[in-house]
């Protein structure tokens, strides 16, 4: 819920800063930002921008941004970089499901880095991104794992196998939709929660084509030595956590 994500703006604005914490910066945004490709340009939506630094590094690379968030927190904190350094990103303050503000078929590109995981009403996010998608327009996004980051469902079992030590990945529950609070621990210990909604990934697939989407791209971000050296979970080098997809509209 908007709430849940406004009372740890600030911690998470100060975290993400202008490239994104270790784990976007070094794992999860370069194979982002190798999907979405040159954005110069471009309509482009930014669903869900959080603190709005994915927006500003469209927008420095000549793309004509808008982005969006359910916390008006956020969207006041991604404001405070705009009138600090101007990029002519328009933020507003919305539902993902409910693009009311936004009209039918006005961007070229629509990116939402880590958030479908986060919103409860998914399907009406997708079938908006798709409303507002020109013919061709391109949807890509990036999410925990549906098959292997399901939280309170799934971890890492650690064994020694001869004499090296083995890390399985054991999941549960998959195909169950299932919703968690996912806890947060500030530098100071401050804590907050936010909702995590699983879907498997089929269920994705499924509501992208209802959407008039078809996928053309699915990927698994590997992590750059840094993160493997920054790191303690060096096992996802062999099991992803993550993916991020790209679905081009074809139809309505």
């Amino acid at each position: 819920m908007a709430e849940d994500w406004d009372a740890m703006a600030r911690w998470y604005d100060d975290k993400q800063g202008e490239e994104g914490d270790l784990w976007h910066r070094e794992l999860i945004d370069p194979t982002l930002w190798r999907v979405i490709g040159d954005p110069a340009g471009l309509d482009v939506l930014d669903l869900g921008c959080g603190n709005g630094y994915v927006a500003r590094r469209m927008a420095r690379a000549g793309a004509r941004v808008t982005g969006v968030d359910a916390s008006p927190a956020m969207v006041e904190r991604a404001r405070a970089h705009e009138a600090r350094q101007p990029l002519g990103i328009t933020y507003l303050v919305a539902d993902a499901a409910r693009l009311d503000a936004l009209a039918s078929s006005s961007y070229d590109l629509v990116v939402s880095n880590m958030v479908l995981m986060n919103v409860e009403h998914a399907e009406g996010a997708i079938h908006e991104a798709s409303r507002v998608l020109r013919p061709g327009g391109r949807f890509v996004a990036s999410l925990s794992h549906p098959c292997f980051d399901i939280w309170e469902s799934s971890g890492w079992q650690i064994e020694m196998v001869g004499t090296q030590r083995i890390a399985w990945r054991k999941v549960r529950g998959y195909r169950q939709q299932q919703a968690a609070k996912v806890p947060w621990r500030g530098p100071q210990g401050e804590t907050w929660e936010t909702w995590t909604y699983h879907r498997p990934l089929s269920w994705y697939f499924r509501r992208l084509r209802e959407a008039g989407l078809a996928v053309t791209a699915l990927e698994e971000p590997e992590p750059t030595g840094v993160f493997l050296r920054e790191s303690p979970q060096v096992w996802i080098a062999d099991v992803p956590l993550h993916c991020v997809f790209e679905a081009i509209k074809v139809s309505r």
